[in-house]
């Protein structure tokens, strides 16, 4: 009969698909896999398989391999960008089968990450702050017929779960056991301090197009040091707490403020200081790379 009235129809199809639709959240892919063979494409089709409404996004398929910190820092990157309820399937996992837990992480800003309790979620914790932190139940959460396999915890346990939890078939509740916070593996780093006239950062992450270096200071702290655009600070870089590179830039709000070839220090789109090279490659330039070992010492240069 309905076929008969052609506008009710499409209205009745309209509110069916628009009321399953409304039950899910984004589903939000980062792995450290690449895109040279079917891995991305097998976690796709088991979230695929839970939901064919299921909206999925990549987030990055190109984290350096078993960098777990490069991992954490693109997720404290982009999530605040997502709508309430987005659930992140994280998978850097070089200790994949081992005794490692494999959990969910809901933060007060609502949150979800999957993935493995490896540190990867260190960055995340510390922005958005934990609401809740579950075990997966395996028995429960696995992808059938996948108990044999060890390797591929992406496609047969996280997206498994992510897609149940983000389609709405399980809630965070029915993830697995409550763990307690501490439980959470963190990564140590050096944060941002200001004492005896120097700032302490650490470099988190590069801006890997352009050889930009980013660090983990933001303008809260650096106000401390009483620059104003133009001035000139010296930037001493470490890993490991050896020397790499000492510089002497000026502090402007953009690249174009300097000539072409010259160096710079500004903030960048979040708001942390970062140094670059205009039309060119700090990074190459000063032997200066990213990761949790690399420390940043900053100070005013006086006229």
């Amino acid at each position: 009969m309905l076929f008969r009235y052609p506008i009710l129809s499409l209205f009745i199809f309209f509110v069916l698909t628009s009321c399953d639709k409304s039950k899910q959240k984004p589903l939000v892919l980062m792995t450290d896999f690449g895109e040279k063979d079917g891995a991305v494409a097998a976690m796709r089709g088991v979230a695929n398989g839970v939901s064919h409404n299921l909206q999925i996004y990549d987030l990055s398929h190109q984290i350096t391999p078993y960098d777990i910190w490069e991992g954490a820092y693109r997720l404290f990157q982009t999530s605040p960008f997502w709508q309430e309820g987005s659930v992140f399937v994280c998978v850097i996992d070089p200790g994949v089968g081992t005794a490692r837990k494999s959990i969910v992480l809901k933060t007060k800003a609502n949150h979800f990450f999957v993935g493995p309790n490896n540190g990867l979620f260190t960055l995340i914790a510390e922005a958005e702050g934990i609401e809740q932190l579950r075990e997966i139940d395996l028995k429960k959460h696995r992808l059938p017929k996948s108990d044999s396999s060890y390797t591929f915890f992406g496609r047969d346990v996280f997206v498994f779960t992510g897609a149940k939890l983000a389609s709405g078939v399980i809630n965070f509740d029915e993830v697995g056991i409550e763990l307690p916070i501490s439980s959470l593996n963190l990564i140590k780093y050096q944060k941002a301090m200001f004492e005896d006239g120097k700032i302490l950062g650490g470099i988190p992450i590069l801006d890997v197009q352009y050889g930009n270096v980013w660090t983990n200071i933001d303008k809260k702290t650096f106000k401390k040091l009483d620059v104003k655009v133009g001035d000139k600070l010296i930037a001493k870089f470490y890993k490991n707490n050896e020397l790499v590179s000492e510089v002497i830039v000026p502090y402007q709000n953009t690249f174009g403020e300097v000539k072409v070839g010259e160096d710079l220090c500004y903030f960048n789109s979040l708001m942390n200081l970062s140094f670059a090279v205009n039309m060119g490659d700090f990074s190459k330039k000063y032997s200066v790379l990213s990761g949790f070992e690399w420390k940043i010492e900053l100070q005013k240069l006086q006229k």
